[in-house]
Formats: structure tokens, sequence, C-alpha cells
């Protein structure tokens, strides 16, 4: 399992944007890059550097996607005859991880990696301990019964700052999900704007 090792508030400030849309995102008061260069005046970006930039913010959404994996996805997306930008995202939203997190059962993605690796979680009955583990639509996710108090699971049914997505059914009363189907761009609640189309065409160079 890779290790992400910058500071998670250290990624928004570095990109610019609060990715998460976290009311403690240290953007909302210091709207710059960290470090003593931070405030420099930037130049016009190249087109190379706005589809780095562009493939930075999905890869960091995501939390701790190593390059190998995320391009994996971007080949597996290219494969199928349609728009691979969005089936890109398709194939990002049915992680394992991602599903977690879009339930609402733990406050973060970096804490939904962690949650799934603990075996705290089961896919149609069964422990799944990868986070990175493509669900299907109609797949059943739940909390393990001993896990279910846990204080992390408790805080992140009660956020404000986020609902679930209607291509999950969440039951917090039984600690339930149900991957409905694999949704489009434009069906994913990202606080920011996200541009696969750009990631496609680093990925096409």
């Amino acid at each position: 399992m890779s290790k992400r090792i910058e500071a998670k508030h250290k990624i928004d400030r570095r990109l610019g944007e609060n990715l998460w849309g976290r009311p403690a995102s240290p953007l909302n008061n210091r709207a710059y890059g960290p470090g003593q260069h931070g405030q420099r005046r930037k130049g016009k970006t190249s087109d190379y550097g706005l589809q780095l930039r562009a493939k930075q913010k999905l890869k960091g959404y995501y939390g701790s996607i190593t390059e190998k994996a995320f391009k994996r996805l971007y080949t597996e997306a290219a494969r199928v005859q349609g728009d691979t930008g969005e089936r890109l995202i398709g194939l990002l939203e049915s992680r394992l991880d991602a599903i977690v997190y879009r339930a609402k059962f733990v406050p973060t993605v970096f804490a939904a990696r962690q949650f799934v690796s603990h075996g705290h979680v089961l896919v149609n009955g069964k422990r799944v301990t990868i986070a990175s583990y493509s669900c299907k639509p109609g797949d059943r996710i739940e909390i393990k019964e001993r896990s279910r108090q846990l204080g992390i699971v408790l805080e992140a049914n009660q956020l404000a700052e986020r609902d679930v997505p209607d291509y999950i059914e969440a039951d917090h009363s039984k600690q339930v999900a149900t991957y409905v189907r694999m949704p489009a761009l434009a069906d994913v609640p990202y606080p920011v704007q996200m541009e696969p189309n750009l990631v496609v065409e680093f990925y096409s160079r």
C-alpha cells in the first residue's frame, strides 16, 4: 500500500484549490501555494502544464493512488468505446474506498482507504481489504457489525458538508450501501471542477 507523503492540506495549497471542500482547508485563509515562494506571480501555463495539473487534481482527490494504478485505470477506460474521460471517472468512483467515502461511512478519502485495508468492510457479505477493489452495480457494501460504533463512522454519518450521491443508496441505520450504477462526470459531487478530458490528452501525447 502506498503512502501519502505530503500533508493533505499541503496538497490543497500546492494545487491552489480546496479539493475536498473542507471547511478547515488552509486555502480558505491563504489562497496560495506552500513555502516561501508560494505567493509568487505565476506565468501562463502551457498545455502540458494544464494537462498535468488536471491529472494531479484527479489523482490527489482519490488519495494515494499511485501513477501505475492510475495509468492502469486510464488504459482500461480507453479500451471501451465511448468517452474515455467519462469512463475513467466511472472507474474511479467504482473503487471500494471511493464508495465507502461517498456513502459517508468515513469522513475522508484517506480514512476510507485505511478503513477498507483494516478489514472493516464487507462486499456482498465477504470481507474485502483491497481499497482499489472494483465494485459492480448492484453490489452491497456494508460495515462489519463490530465496527459500526467506531467514532470515525458515527462522526461521518453526521457530516453536513456533503450528501450521498444518487448512484449510491445508503442506509446509515444499518450501515449498508448499494452501488446502484456507474456515474457520469456530471453525477459526481466534486467540490472543484475536474477535467478528465485533459487527463486523456495527457496520456494521449
